[in-house]
C-alpha cells in the first residue's frame, strides 16, 4: 500500500533523540494507528507498549530485538516485529524512512 485514504493525521510530531528520530501519527477509522517517520544515522533504544511492526521504506539499519544476542540488518522493503512491553535497539546506518503499525 503506497498511500492511506480517509485517515486523520495528528499535527504535532513525535520527536526523539533531539530530533534524530521524528514521526507523525496516522489514525484510522477502525481505531488502529500507524506512525510514519524518519531516523537519522545513530544508535537508539525504544520501548514498546503494543506490538509493533516496523516496515523499512528506505535506508538501512541494524536491529537487536528482545531476547536476541545477534544484530540483524534490515533494508528497504523489509520489516521486523517487536513484542509488546519490551525494548529494542537500533543502529541506523543510512537515513531510514519507516512505517510502524501498532497492535
Amino acid at each position: 500500500m503506497d498511500q492511506f485514504d480517509n485517515v486523520t493525521v495528528v499535527k504535532q510530531a513525535n520527536v526523539y533523540y533531539d530530533g534524530q528520530e521524528t514521526s507523525r501519527t496516522v489514525l484510522f477509522a477502525d481505531g488502529s494507528k500507524k506512525t510514519l517517520g524518519i531516523m537519522l544515522p545513530g544508535n537508539y533504544e525504544f520501548g514498546t507498549e503494543d506490538r509493533e511492526l516496523m516496515e523499512i521504506l528506505a535506508g538501512k539499519l541494524g536491529v537487536l530485538l528482545p531476547g536476541e544476542t545477534e544484530w540483524r540488518t534490515v533494508v528497504a522493503g523489509e520489516a521486523f516485529e517487536v513484542p509488546a512491553c519490551s525494548k529494542f535497539s537500533l543502529q541506523v546506518l543510512e537515513v531510514a524512512d519507516y512505517c510502524c503499525s501498532y497492535g
